[in-house]
């Protein structure tokens, strides 16, 4: 079942998984997001404080989501990757390495 909640931010979906269903990621996986996120902003030569201006967020955008605090959608991955210069696609692509 998926619940849809609308806010002055965006439009926000939530799958309900039933027993049957599982996610299939570790803890151990989100920690590597985590690491290559706040990599890929440091080999930028950006202080959380520089991408978070560029992004015109507050700074704890960027410290809430390298520390897992906050998860991002595909569209803000998207964005976080054109400030940082680096294309979707290599995101993933650097991902999958570290996850594999």
């Amino acid at each position: 079942m998926l619940t849809l909640r609308i806010s002055d931010f965006g439009i926000f979906v939530k799958q309900q998984y039933s027993a049957r269903m599982s996610m299939h990621h570790s803890p151990n996986s989100e920690t590597r997001l985590q690491a290559l996120l706040r990599d890929l902003r440091t080999e930028a030569g950006l202080r959380q404080t520089d991408l978070a201006e560029r992004l015109g967020l507050p700074q704890s955008f960027v410290s809430k989501y390298e520390s897992g605090e906050r998860r991002l959608d595909i569209l803000e991955v998207r964005q976080v990757c054109l400030v940082l210069g680096i294309p979707l696609v290599e995101f993933v692509q650097r991902l999958e390495e570290t996850l594999t």
